[in-house]
């Protein structure tokens, strides 16, 4: 069973999520926030698996909650909630450490997909978010130094065939499966590709592997 608490200042936002997320019998929302105060308190509180999480709110921003919360509760998978509006806050939200983004107007089956990859370890990102991300990066000069395709060609062959999958959405379990390989292995070649890479998590690597075509920008997850 995935725990989630859910925040955001709007009831109606909150109910609609929680009644998508509810659908599915592995999803159990167990706390809700009005604002990143909140959020964080019930992070506190309840431990759960993924805090599904508003950039926009009153008293503490989403960003800033997300920040408390992988600081409180580092088990927490952070999912940042965001708006085709809201680009400026994309870098901040990869620097604090965000699990994955998914746009408010996403289909249903997408936001219990990313409940579930960001659950079992891996980076999300709705296939639209990850072209803005990509685009504000490159916008702002914070992608890491170099083309993305020089970079990923220090990586060896099996490195690139694991970063190809992390870029898709999978976590180290479903990599470790479809390439054959226990998930204690399938760590060593993420963390080999993240020091080679010099990226920070598996969000910026992942959009490392959209930037260099290892991962279609059209495709889902």
């Amino acid at each position: 069973m995935i725990r989630v608490m859910l925040a955001d200042d709007e009831a109606m936002i909150r109910a609609g999520v929680s009644s998508i997320l509810s659908a599915d019998p592995d999803i159990e929302v167990i706390a809700e926030a009005r604002n990143g105060k909140e959020a964080v308190e019930q992070c506190r509180l309840h431990r759960p698996d993924v805090a599904l999480v508003d950039i926009r709110m009153p008293e503490l921003d989403g960003l800033a909650a997300a920040t408390q919360i992988k600081a409180a509760v580092p088990g927490t998978a952070v999912l940042m909630l965001t708006t085709f509006g809201e680009d400026e806050f994309i870098t901040r939200a990869l620097s604090e450490g965000a699990n994955g983004f998914l746009l408010k107007a996403s289909d249903p089956r997408e936001l219990i997909a990313a409940v579930h990859a960001v659950a079992e370890g891996a980076a999300y990102l709705s296939p639209r978010v990850a072209r803005r991300v990509i685009t504000k990066l490159q916008e702002t000069g914070l992608t890491p130094a170099g083309p993305a395709r020089s970079r990923v060609a220090l990586l060896t062959e099996r490195e690139r065939e694991v970063l190809t999958l992390l870029g898709s959405g999978m976590s180290n379990a479903e990599i470790g499966r479809r390439m054959n390989l226990v998930e204690g292995t399938v760590k060593s070649y993420v963390s080999a590709i993240l020091n080679r890479l010099d990226v920070r998590n598996r969000v910026q690597a992942a959009i490392l592997a959209y930037e260099a075509g290892l991962v279609s920008r059209t495709g889902s997850r």
